[in-house]
């Protein structure tokens, strides 16, 4: 199966919200951060990614979507491996983008680090390659710079995926637009709009015995 949509947004411009939408709109499974998490070995794959293996095939089968990290480090890649596929970017405004970044991901990262289970271990080390040191160079709570790098990115996205192939979106528009730019009609259930904070947090914050132990 080969993939129909790329995404190409950053995590936290509403990746989980569009991977449930476009499931609803049929679009198979759909690749995003979580599919790391439940699929043992999907870590190494990335990062025999990153290295410039093309693994495309094994990690995205059974899959005809992929958006959030770490797909949108790879959208110049797959859009070429792909070149039928929609690329999506979904979009937020900068500020309000690296408000969430930080609280979450950014954070999280920091807490993963911690983790005494090696599966998640292996998980942030592939995080750490791709996202800290390959997209921000290590300076994720530098805000300026990576405001910069996420604006950056969205004006290579624009630059550089030809129009008839392209898809901008905003979560807070709802279903209509990115029914009209895929041509499937409107669902009558609501738009999934979750991955608040807050559900971020309980989601994916390590568990208490995970967590290391105080001394002192």
């Amino acid at each position: 199966m080969a993939l129909q949509i790329i995404g190409a947004g950053f995590g936290r411009t509403g990746t989980l919200s569009v991977k449930l939408a476009l499931e609803k709109l049929g679009f198979s499974a759909c690749y995003h951060m979580a599919e790391v998490f439940s699929h043992p070995g999907h870590a190494e794959l990335w990062l025999r990614a990153w290295r410039g293996d093309a693994v495309w095939a094994e990690l995205f089968d059974g899959f005809s979507a992929a958006v959030d990290w770490p797909v949108a480090a790879f959208w110049h890649r797959l859009m070429d491996y792909y070149p039928n596929a929609r690329v999506l970017l979904t979009l937020r405004d900068g500020e309000s983008w690296y408000r969430s970044a930080s609280n979450t991901i950014f954070s999280g990262m920091e807490e993963l680090a911690q983790s005494k289970e090696p599966e998640r271990r292996e998980r942030i080390r592939m995080a750490n390659e791709i996202i800290r040191k390959g997209t921000f160079g290590e300076r994720l709570f530098d805000r300026d710079h990576a405001i910069a790098v996420y604006e950056a990115n969205v004006a290579a996205v624009r630059a550089e995926v030809p129009p008839d192939r392209l898809i901008e979106y905003r979560v807070s528009d709802g279903w209509e637009p990115l029914c009209h730019a895929l041509d499937v009609p409107l669902p009558k259930t609501p738009f999934p709009n979750i991955n608040t904070t807050e559900e971020f947090h309980s989601r994916w914050r390590p568990r208490e015995s995970d967590q290391p132990r105080r001394t002192g």
